[in-house]
Protein backbone atom coordinates (compact mmCIF):
# COMPACT_ATOMS: atom_id res chain seq x y z
CA UNK A 1 0.00 0.00 0.00
CA UNK A 2 1.68 3.24 -0.67
CA UNK A 3 2.38 5.62 1.91
CA UNK A 4 -0.33 8.41 2.40
CA UNK A 5 0.84 11.84 2.19
CA UNK A 6 -0.55 15.02 3.84
CA UNK A 7 -4.65 16.05 3.63
CA UNK A 8 -5.25 12.67 2.97
CA UNK A 9 -2.98 11.39 5.53
CA UNK A 10 -4.73 13.18 8.09
CA UNK A 11 -8.37 12.32 6.91
CA UNK A 12 -7.31 8.41 6.59
CA UNK A 13 -4.59 7.46 9.00
CA UNK A 14 -4.94 9.99 11.91
CA UNK A 15 -9.04 9.84 11.29
CA UNK A 16 -8.98 13.84 10.61
CA UNK A 17 -8.02 14.09 14.03
CA UNK A 18 -8.71 17.68 15.80
CA UNK A 19 -7.90 17.18 19.36
CA UNK A 20 -4.07 16.58 20.33
CA UNK A 21 -1.95 15.15 23.38
CA UNK A 22 1.35 16.74 22.90
CA UNK A 23 4.48 14.77 23.08
CA UNK A 24 5.80 15.62 26.77
CA UNK A 25 9.12 13.65 28.54
CA UNK A 26 8.04 11.59 31.45
CA UNK A 27 4.61 12.66 31.08
CA UNK A 28 2.83 11.27 27.78
CA UNK A 29 3.08 8.06 28.46
CA UNK A 30 1.26 4.96 27.55
CA UNK A 31 -1.58 4.84 30.42
CA UNK A 32 -1.91 8.22 30.40
CA UNK A 33 -2.42 8.82 26.81
CA UNK A 34 -5.09 5.94 27.35
CA UNK A 35 -6.78 8.07 29.87
CA UNK A 36 -6.48 11.19 27.52
CA UNK A 37 -8.38 9.14 24.59
CA UNK A 38 -10.84 7.89 26.95
CA UNK A 39 -11.92 11.84 27.55
CA UNK A 40 -11.42 13.07 23.98
CA UNK A 41 -8.14 12.82 22.50
CA UNK A 42 -8.04 11.56 18.95
CA UNK A 43 -4.32 11.72 18.49
CA UNK A 44 -1.52 11.19 20.98
CA UNK A 45 2.18 12.02 21.00
CA UNK A 46 4.77 9.71 22.94
CA UNK A 47 7.45 11.78 24.96
CA UNK A 48 10.82 12.80 23.19
CA UNK A 49 12.81 10.03 22.86
CA UNK A 50 16.65 10.21 22.01
CA UNK A 51 17.33 9.08 18.27
CA UNK A 52 20.83 7.71 18.95
CA UNK A 53 19.35 5.89 22.93
CA UNK A 54 17.07 4.10 20.94
CA UNK A 55 19.21 3.27 18.28
CA UNK A 56 21.74 1.42 20.53
CA UNK A 57 19.76 0.34 23.62
CA UNK A 58 17.53 -2.37 23.43
CA UNK A 59 15.82 -1.70 26.91
CA UNK A 60 15.24 1.54 26.10
CA UNK A 61 13.34 0.83 22.99
CA UNK A 62 11.44 -2.17 24.86
CA UNK A 63 10.44 0.44 28.14
CA UNK A 64 9.50 3.45 25.62
CA UNK A 65 8.01 1.85 23.37
CA UNK A 66 7.90 -1.85 22.07
CA UNK A 67 6.97 -2.62 25.62
CA UNK A 68 3.93 -0.05 25.21
CA UNK A 69 2.09 -1.64 22.53
CA UNK A 70 -1.29 -1.43 22.85
CA UNK A 71 -4.53 -1.44 20.12
CA UNK A 72 -6.24 1.02 22.13
CA UNK A 73 -3.20 3.19 21.28
CA UNK A 74 -3.64 4.64 18.07
CA UNK A 75 -3.38 6.55 16.48
CA UNK A 76 -0.07 7.38 17.58
CA UNK A 77 2.80 9.50 16.17
CA UNK A 78 6.26 8.55 17.97
CA UNK A 79 9.09 11.76 18.33
CA UNK A 80 12.26 11.45 18.27
CA UNK A 81 14.97 14.37 18.62
CA UNK A 82 18.18 14.28 16.69
CA UNK A 83 20.82 15.60 14.37
CA UNK A 84 22.01 13.27 12.46
CA UNK A 85 20.05 12.19 9.33
CA UNK A 86 21.60 8.55 9.57
CA UNK A 87 21.08 8.02 12.66
CA UNK A 88 17.68 9.69 12.92
CA UNK A 89 16.77 7.25 9.97
CA UNK A 90 17.66 4.35 11.59
CA UNK A 91 16.25 4.73 14.50
CA UNK A 92 12.91 5.97 12.93
CA UNK A 93 13.32 2.42 11.01
CA UNK A 94 13.20 0.44 14.01
CA UNK A 95 10.31 2.37 15.31
CA UNK A 96 7.69 2.20 12.69
CA UNK A 97 5.68 -0.88 12.92
CA UNK A 98 4.64 0.30 16.07
CA UNK A 99 3.10 3.69 15.25
CA UNK A 100 1.51 5.78 12.28
CA UNK A 101 3.56 8.56 11.58
CA UNK A 102 7.58 9.50 13.09
CA UNK A 103 8.15 13.01 13.94
CA UNK A 104 11.27 15.33 14.48
CA UNK A 105 11.22 17.30 17.52
CA UNK A 106 12.52 20.78 16.29
CA UNK A 107 10.70 22.91 19.26
CA UNK A 108 12.55 21.35 22.46
CA UNK A 109 13.87 25.14 24.18
CA UNK A 110 15.15 23.61 26.96
CA UNK A 111 18.97 23.85 27.84
CA UNK A 112 19.60 20.19 27.72
CA UNK A 113 18.55 20.29 23.63
CA UNK A 114 20.75 23.53 23.52
CA UNK A 115 23.71 21.15 24.93
CA UNK A 116 22.51 18.02 22.94
CA UNK A 117 21.97 20.17 19.73
CA UNK A 118 18.75 19.10 19.15
CA UNK A 119 15.46 20.19 19.13
CA UNK A 120 14.81 24.36 18.68
CA UNK A 121 18.17 24.85 18.62
CA UNK A 122 18.90 23.04 14.60
CA UNK A 123 16.02 26.25 13.57
CA UNK A 124 19.10 27.75 11.78
CA UNK A 125 20.45 24.48 10.32
CA UNK A 126 17.91 24.19 7.37
CA UNK A 127 20.55 22.31 5.35
CA UNK A 128 21.07 19.62 7.71
CA UNK A 129 16.97 19.10 8.32
CA UNK A 130 16.21 18.91 4.76
CA UNK A 131 18.70 16.16 4.73
CA UNK A 132 17.06 14.72 7.44
CA UNK A 133 13.60 14.63 6.37
CA UNK A 134 14.17 14.24 2.97
CA UNK A 135 15.97 10.85 3.99
CA UNK A 136 13.38 9.85 6.19
CA UNK A 137 10.67 10.22 3.61
CA UNK A 138 12.45 8.51 1.14
CA UNK A 139 13.05 5.51 3.94
CA UNK A 140 10.55 5.20 5.98
CA UNK A 141 7.20 3.15 5.28
CA UNK A 142 5.42 5.90 7.54
CA UNK A 143 4.64 9.74 6.96
CA UNK A 144 7.13 12.56 8.37
CA UNK A 145 5.68 15.06 10.22
CA UNK A 146 7.38 18.07 12.40
CA UNK A 147 7.14 20.17 15.86
CA UNK A 148 8.75 23.52 15.18
CA UNK A 149 8.81 26.60 17.58
CA UNK A 150 8.57 30.10 15.27
CA UNK A 151 10.99 32.49 14.72
CA UNK A 152 10.12 36.00 15.93
CA UNK A 153 9.47 37.44 12.19
CA UNK A 154 6.62 35.77 10.32
CA UNK A 155 8.13 36.11 7.38
CA UNK A 156 10.82 33.81 8.20
CA UNK A 157 8.36 31.60 10.13
CA UNK A 158 6.85 30.98 6.93
CA UNK A 159 9.70 30.27 5.10
CA UNK A 160 10.75 27.61 7.41
CA UNK A 161 7.64 25.84 7.49
CA UNK A 162 8.07 25.59 3.49
CA UNK A 163 11.23 24.80 3.48
CA UNK A 164 10.27 21.70 6.00
CA UNK A 165 7.72 20.93 3.70
CA UNK A 166 9.47 20.90 0.57
CA UNK A 167 11.45 18.11 2.13
CA UNK A 168 9.01 15.78 2.96
CA UNK A 169 7.13 16.78 5.89
CA UNK A 170 3.35 15.69 5.75
CA UNK A 171 1.94 17.14 8.60
CA UNK A 172 3.70 20.40 10.82
CA UNK A 173 3.11 21.75 14.50
CA UNK A 174 3.51 24.88 15.10
CA UNK A 175 3.76 26.42 18.55
CA UNK A 176 3.05 29.64 18.73
CA UNK A 177 6.35 30.92 20.47
CA UNK A 178 10.05 31.61 19.59
CA UNK A 179 12.75 29.30 21.72
CA UNK A 180 13.33 32.51 24.11
CA UNK A 181 9.64 31.87 25.21
CA UNK A 182 9.74 29.11 28.36
CA UNK A 183 9.29 29.01 32.04
CA UNK A 184 7.97 32.33 33.33
CA UNK A 185 8.78 34.26 30.22
CA UNK A 186 6.80 31.83 28.13
CA UNK A 187 4.05 34.89 27.60
CA UNK A 188 1.22 34.28 24.93
CA UNK A 189 1.62 32.27 22.04
CA UNK A 190 1.75 33.63 18.93
CA UNK A 191 -1.39 32.67 16.60
CA UNK A 192 -1.00 35.15 14.36
CA UNK A 193 2.43 33.15 13.30
CA UNK A 194 0.73 29.58 13.00
CA UNK A 195 -2.19 31.23 10.72
CA UNK A 196 0.43 32.70 8.11
CA UNK A 197 1.95 29.33 8.19
CA UNK A 198 -1.79 27.87 7.68
CA UNK A 199 -1.87 30.13 4.66
CA UNK A 200 1.53 29.47 3.23
CA UNK A 201 1.76 25.52 3.19
CA UNK A 202 -0.71 22.78 1.48
CA UNK A 203 0.13 20.20 4.07
CA UNK A 204 -1.96 20.16 7.60
CA UNK A 205 -0.94 21.70 10.10
CA UNK A 206 -1.58 21.68 13.98
CA UNK A 207 -1.63 24.53 16.48
CA UNK A 208 0.11 24.49 20.36
CA UNK A 209 0.02 27.39 22.75
CA UNK A 210 -2.27 29.18 24.58
CA UNK A 211 -4.89 25.79 24.99
CA UNK A 212 -6.49 25.73 28.46
CA UNK A 213 -9.78 24.99 27.46
CA UNK A 214 -12.27 23.34 24.83
CA UNK A 215 -13.47 26.92 24.09
CA UNK A 216 -9.59 27.79 23.05
CA UNK A 217 -9.11 24.48 20.95
CA UNK A 218 -12.34 26.14 19.27
CA UNK A 219 -11.42 29.33 18.96
CA UNK A 220 -7.81 28.71 17.80
CA UNK A 221 -9.74 26.82 14.59
CA UNK A 222 -11.42 29.29 13.76
CA UNK A 223 -8.84 31.92 14.10
CA UNK A 224 -6.40 29.94 12.29
CA UNK A 225 -7.55 27.44 10.02
CA UNK A 226 -5.85 24.79 11.87
CA UNK A 227 -6.93 21.15 11.23
CA UNK A 228 -6.26 20.41 14.81
CA UNK A 229 -4.68 21.60 18.67
CA UNK A 230 -2.51 20.52 20.49
CA UNK A 231 -2.51 20.53 24.19
CA UNK A 232 -0.05 19.84 26.72
CA UNK A 233 -0.27 21.51 30.22
CA UNK A 234 -3.78 22.29 29.92
CA UNK A 235 -4.16 18.36 28.97
CA UNK A 236 -2.34 17.53 32.26
CA UNK A 237 -4.26 19.52 34.58
CA UNK A 238 -7.42 18.58 32.77
CA UNK A 239 -7.47 15.16 30.74
CA UNK A 240 -10.99 15.91 30.13
CA UNK A 241 -10.26 18.80 28.33
CA UNK A 242 -11.25 17.68 25.16
CA UNK A 243 -15.06 16.67 26.20
CA UNK A 244 -15.57 20.35 27.75
CA UNK A 245 -15.51 18.90 31.28
CA UNK A 246 -14.26 19.91 34.50
CA UNK A 247 -14.72 16.64 36.21
CA UNK A 248 -13.64 16.49 39.95
CA UNK A 249 -10.10 16.45 40.71
CA UNK A 250 -10.03 12.19 42.25
CA UNK A 251 -12.37 10.94 39.39
CA UNK A 252 -9.43 11.42 36.86
CA UNK A 253 -6.53 10.65 39.62
CA UNK A 254 -8.63 7.33 40.56
CA UNK A 255 -8.96 6.42 37.00
CA UNK A 256 -5.36 6.89 35.95
CA UNK A 257 -4.35 5.39 38.95
CA UNK A 258 -6.65 2.19 37.94
CA UNK A 259 -4.63 2.15 34.35
CA UNK A 260 -1.72 2.47 35.70
CA UNK A 261 -2.40 -0.94 37.62
CA UNK A 262 -2.63 -1.99 34.12
CA UNK A 263 -0.21 -0.78 32.40
CA UNK A 264 2.86 0.16 34.76
CA UNK A 265 5.40 3.33 34.26
CA UNK A 266 8.06 4.75 36.56
CA UNK A 267 6.62 5.74 39.97
CA UNK A 268 8.10 9.42 39.43
CA UNK A 269 5.81 9.66 36.44
CA UNK A 270 2.90 8.14 38.61
CA UNK A 271 3.69 10.61 40.80
CA UNK A 272 3.95 14.00 38.60
CA UNK A 273 0.59 13.24 37.21
CA UNK A 274 -0.91 13.46 40.59
CA UNK A 275 1.39 17.06 41.21
CA UNK A 276 -0.30 18.16 38.12
CA UNK A 277 -3.97 16.56 38.61
CA UNK A 278 -4.34 17.73 42.80
CA UNK A 279 -2.10 21.27 42.04
CA UNK A 280 -4.48 23.71 43.74
CA UNK A 281 -5.34 20.94 46.32
CA UNK A 282 -1.86 20.64 47.49
CA UNK A 283 -1.63 24.51 48.15
CA UNK A 284 -4.09 24.00 50.64
CA UNK A 285 -2.82 20.23 52.34
CA UNK A 286 0.55 21.17 52.19
CA UNK A 287 1.55 18.01 54.50
CA UNK A 288 0.01 16.23 51.91
CA UNK A 289 1.87 17.42 49.34
CA UNK A 290 5.14 16.58 50.98
CA UNK A 291 4.00 12.86 51.71
CA UNK A 292 3.06 12.30 48.03
CA UNK A 293 6.90 13.89 47.28
CA UNK A 294 8.32 10.95 49.15
CA UNK A 295 6.00 8.11 49.19
CA UNK A 296 7.48 4.97 47.42
CA UNK A 297 5.42 3.03 46.00
CA UNK A 298 2.29 2.97 44.08
CA UNK A 299 0.13 1.90 46.90
CA UNK A 300 1.50 4.59 48.78
CA UNK A 301 0.86 7.35 45.90
CA UNK A 302 -2.93 5.51 46.17
CA UNK A 303 -3.32 6.15 49.91
CA UNK A 304 -2.33 9.87 49.55
CA UNK A 305 -5.01 10.33 46.37
CA UNK A 306 -7.62 8.86 48.48
CA UNK A 307 -6.82 11.32 51.84
CA UNK A 308 -6.79 14.12 50.03
CA UNK A 309 -10.16 12.94 48.05
CA UNK A 310 -11.21 12.50 51.86
CA UNK A 311 -10.43 15.81 53.01
CA UNK A 312 -12.30 17.68 49.97
CA UNK A 313 -15.32 15.69 50.41
CA UNK A 314 -15.43 17.06 53.91
CA UNK A 315 -14.87 20.60 52.40
CA UNK A 316 -17.98 19.93 49.85
CA UNK A 317 -19.81 18.81 53.43
CA UNK A 318 -19.32 22.25 55.30
CA UNK A 319 -19.46 24.52 52.37
CA UNK A 320 -21.75 27.38 52.95
CA UNK A 321 -24.44 28.16 50.47
CA UNK A 322 -23.10 31.18 48.25
CA UNK A 323 -19.44 30.59 48.98
CA UNK A 324 -17.24 30.88 45.81
CA UNK A 325 -13.70 29.80 45.35
CA UNK A 326 -10.48 31.06 46.73
CA UNK A 327 -7.54 32.61 45.37
CA UNK A 328 -9.19 33.56 42.35
CA UNK A 329 -9.87 30.72 41.13
CA UNK A 330 -12.77 30.31 38.01
CA UNK A 331 -13.92 26.85 39.92
CA UNK A 332 -13.18 25.02 43.68
CA UNK A 333 -9.94 23.61 43.90
CA UNK A 334 -10.98 19.50 43.95
CA UNK A 335 -12.17 20.62 40.25
CA UNK A 336 -10.25 19.69 36.92
CA UNK A 337 -9.10 23.55 35.87
CA UNK A 338 -5.81 25.25 34.24
CA UNK A 339 -3.11 26.18 36.05
CA UNK A 340 -1.86 30.04 34.88
CA UNK A 341 1.49 30.55 35.34
CA UNK A 342 2.35 34.16 37.00
CA UNK A 343 4.25 36.16 34.71
CA UNK A 344 7.94 37.31 35.86
CA UNK A 345 6.17 40.72 37.60
CA UNK A 346 3.58 38.81 39.06
CA UNK A 347 6.16 36.33 40.13
CA UNK A 348 8.30 39.61 41.91
CA UNK A 349 4.93 41.31 43.12
CA UNK A 350 4.01 37.93 45.56
CA UNK A 351 8.11 37.82 46.43
CA UNK A 352 9.09 40.87 47.43
CA UNK A 353 12.02 43.14 45.69
CA UNK A 354 14.42 40.38 45.43
CA UNK A 355 12.26 38.72 42.47
CA UNK A 356 12.71 34.91 43.98
CA UNK A 357 9.70 32.96 43.78
CA UNK A 358 7.88 29.69 45.42
CA UNK A 359 6.52 28.19 42.13
CA UNK A 360 9.43 28.49 39.51
CA UNK A 361 8.98 25.29 37.38
CA UNK A 362 11.81 23.44 36.71
CA UNK A 363 12.96 20.50 34.27
CA UNK A 364 10.88 17.59 35.23
CA UNK A 365 7.51 18.03 36.49
CA UNK A 366 7.91 17.14 39.43
CA UNK A 367 10.43 20.23 40.22
CA UNK A 368 8.65 22.06 37.89
CA UNK A 369 5.63 22.41 40.53
CA UNK A 370 5.86 20.80 43.94
CA UNK A 371 9.26 20.90 45.57
CA UNK A 372 8.20 22.70 48.23
CA UNK A 373 11.06 24.97 50.10
CA UNK A 374 13.49 24.14 47.24
CA UNK A 375 12.15 25.09 43.85
CA UNK A 376 15.25 27.05 42.88
CA UNK A 377 18.31 24.70 43.88
CA UNK A 378 19.27 22.52 41.72
CA UNK A 379 18.82 18.68 41.84
CA UNK A 380 22.20 18.06 43.72
CA UNK A 381 21.69 20.58 46.00
CA UNK A 382 18.31 19.43 46.81
CA UNK A 383 19.65 15.78 47.91
CA UNK A 384 22.08 18.28 49.96
CA UNK A 385 19.00 19.47 51.86
CA UNK A 386 17.50 16.48 52.27
CA UNK A 387 20.47 14.77 53.65
CA UNK A 388 20.77 18.51 55.72
CA UNK A 389 17.65 20.10 56.65
CA UNK A 390 20.08 23.30 58.22
CA UNK A 391 22.05 23.44 54.91
CA UNK A 392 21.97 26.99 53.31
CA UNK A 393 22.61 27.98 49.95
CA UNK A 394 22.80 31.55 50.60
CA UNK A 395 25.35 33.19 49.04
CA UNK A 396 26.22 35.76 51.75
CA UNK A 397 26.77 33.33 53.93
CA UNK A 398 29.47 31.76 52.03
CA UNK A 399 32.95 32.02 54.43
CA UNK A 400 35.66 35.18 52.99
CA UNK A 401 38.65 34.12 52.03
CA UNK A 402 41.82 36.71 51.15
CA UNK A 403 42.70 35.62 47.47
CA UNK A 404 46.42 35.22 46.69
CA UNK A 405 48.37 37.97 44.98
CA UNK A 406 50.23 35.72 42.42
CA UNK A 407 47.70 33.19 41.76
CA UNK A 408 43.71 34.18 42.58
CA UNK A 409 43.29 31.42 44.57
CA UNK A 410 42.37 31.90 48.22
CA UNK A 411 44.94 31.95 50.53
CA UNK A 412 45.57 29.40 53.22
CA UNK A 413 44.25 29.91 56.67
CA UNK A 414 47.58 28.55 58.23
CA UNK A 415 50.42 30.67 58.18
CA UNK A 416 52.89 29.72 55.34
CA UNK A 417 56.02 31.00 53.92
CA UNK A 418 55.43 35.02 52.66
CA UNK A 419 56.83 34.22 49.09
CA UNK A 420 53.70 31.98 48.35
CA UNK A 421 51.53 30.66 50.61
CA UNK A 422 50.22 27.05 50.08
CA UNK A 423 46.36 26.69 49.00
CA UNK A 424 43.89 25.51 50.68
CA UNK A 425 43.14 21.93 50.40
CA UNK A 426 40.86 20.25 47.98
CA UNK A 427 38.81 19.16 50.42
CA UNK A 428 38.30 22.66 52.05
CA UNK A 429 37.43 24.55 48.64
CA UNK A 430 34.77 21.80 48.06
CA UNK A 431 32.72 22.26 50.86
CA UNK A 432 32.51 25.78 50.52
CA UNK A 433 28.90 25.64 48.15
Amino acid sequence: MPKLRGEAFWRETLRSAHYVVAPMVDQSELAWRLLSRRHGAQLCYTPMLHAQVFLRDANYRRENLYGEACPEDRPLIVQFCANDPEVFVQAALLAQDYCDAIDLNLGCPQMIAKRGHYGAFLQEEWDLLQRMILLANEKLSVPITCKIRVFPEIDKTVKYAQMLEKAGCQLLTVHGRTKEQKGPLAGVASWEHIQAVRKAVSIPVFANGNIQCLSDVEECIRKTGVHGVMSAEGNLHNPALFEGRNPLVWEMAEEYLEIVQKYPCPLSYVRAHLFKLWHHTLQVYQQLREELAKVKTLEGIVDVNRELKLRCQEEIANQKEGEKPKEGLPFFHWICQPYIRPGPKERCKENGASGTEKGVRGKRALEEEEDGNSELLSKNKQKKKLRNPNKSFDPSLKPKYAKCDQCGNPKSIAGAPPSHPPHMSSTLLNSVD
